[in-house]
């Protein structure tokens, strides 16, 4: 099964989250996660998304920043800009989806699109 690595720009812990939901409640055009826009309103997980993620059509992994950081630390170093979505490729972790591509998509419904399309080109080239 491919996986995905979704790596949050948000620290983890719950007063983190409750400050970025202030953050994203008052000031939206200031958010720095697009990824936490598209998936999450205000109070919980978008429901489409959510109903995405439990399909399970990808092992998927999710992590804020600091837990990347701290997992990955010894193999990847900080050569990634946050949020960003990875998939595990020949040579580890690569770049699904960029922070900039991320800034542009608005719904979860685009990002989801965006995915499978991106997992089906990257099946399509191992096949080939």
């Amino acid at each position: 099964m491919q996986r995905l690595v979704f790596v949050y720009n948000a620290e983890s812990g719950i007063r983190n989250a409750i400050l970025d939901s202030i953050h994203k409640a008052f000031s939206p055009s200031t958010y720095q996660c697009g990824l936490c826009s598209i998936t999450h309103g205000l109070v919980g997980e978008n429901q489409e998304w959510k109903k995405f993620r439990e399909q399970g059509a990808y092992q998927m992994e999710f992590l804020h920043k600091d837990e990347f950081q701290k997992k990955y630390a010894s193999k990847f170093g900080h050569k990634f800009i946050f949020p960003i979505i990875l998939t595990e490729g020949k040579r580890g972790l690569e770049v699904l989806i960029s922070d900039k591509e991320l800034e542009e998509i608005k719904t979860s419904k685009n990002l989801i699109s965006l995915i499978n399309k991106r997992m089906n080109q990257e099946e399509d080239e191992k096949n080939s």
